[in-house]
């Protein structure tokens, strides 16, 4: 069923150059994700159903979706195939439900998937209990990295992300501008502020014009620039 603007209201929507943008990854690559694709004779179906569907053929990325395809892209360049995430996904769906990316209990250590099921009190060396995806039993996943940094929870589904840390005074919440990324002081889009500033070539008259703290719009900038740095991921 398609979607309209006002059933997006706390979903955040992306195209997948906005969101490859957030994340590091190519937007080719999300397309594939989201949409599945053909290659050497074989098709290969999408690793998730996105939860927007404006019904005009091209992809698009919630919220969640968004950081689904960052932990999967994460996943990978640990080391892990596309092939065994492809089936992680499939069998974490069986013990989380859907989206099981969008949890903050899944990670890898390169070599399998582990979903974090308990906290065990009674290890001394405090590793939390991790179900093997793929060998369906019970480990210590000493060695994984936490892909879902910087990220609120509401439980254990993402609620709000700090994308390069809370530090840095920029916030993606989707029940807010549809998911773009905000000044936390003022709430004011960072694309808007910094846009600005590239207009009028002043960071003090923007703030007077957009009657803001300095401080927010040099967070604003500062975001937007560091956003544009990274060589995106193959």
């Amino acid at each position: 069923m398609s979607q309209n603007v006002q059933t997006l209201v706390g979903i955040g929507l992306y195209t997948p150059a906005e969101a490859g943008r957030l994340i590091n990854v190519r937007s080719a690559k999300l397309r594939r994700w989201l949409q599945g694709h053909e290659a050497n004779g074989k098709h290969y179906s999408p690793l998730w159903k996105s939860e927007i569907d404006l019904d005009d053929g091209k992809a698009y990325l919630s919220f969640r979706d968004m950081l689904e395809a960052r932990v999967a892209s994460s996943f990978i360049e640990n080391g892990l195939s596309a092939k065994k995430l492809r089936r992680a996904i499939e069998i974490a769906q069986q013990v989380v439900g859907e989206r099981p990316l969008a949890t903050k209990w899944l990670k890898t250590d390169g070599r399998s998937v582990f979903l974090q099921v308990a906290e065990s009190e009674a290890e001394e060396d405090g590793e939390p209990e991790c179900l093997d995806l793929f060998r369906s039993q019970y480990a210590f996943a000493r060695v994984v990295k936490d892909s879902l940094r910087d990220i609120q929870f509401d439980g254990i589904y993402p609620t709000a992300w700090w994308p390069q840390g809370e530090k840095a005074g920029v916030l993606i919440d989707p029940a807010r501008s549809f998911g773009k990324p905000i000044e936390k002081e003022t709430s004011v889009p960072t694309e808007h502020l910094a846009s600005a500033v590239r207009t009028e070539g002043s960071v003090e008259l923007v703030a007077k014009m957009w009657d803001v703290p300095v401080r927010a719009v040099r967070r604003a900038v500062a975001f937007e620039q560091k956003l544009s740095e990274p060589a995106l991921a193959a």
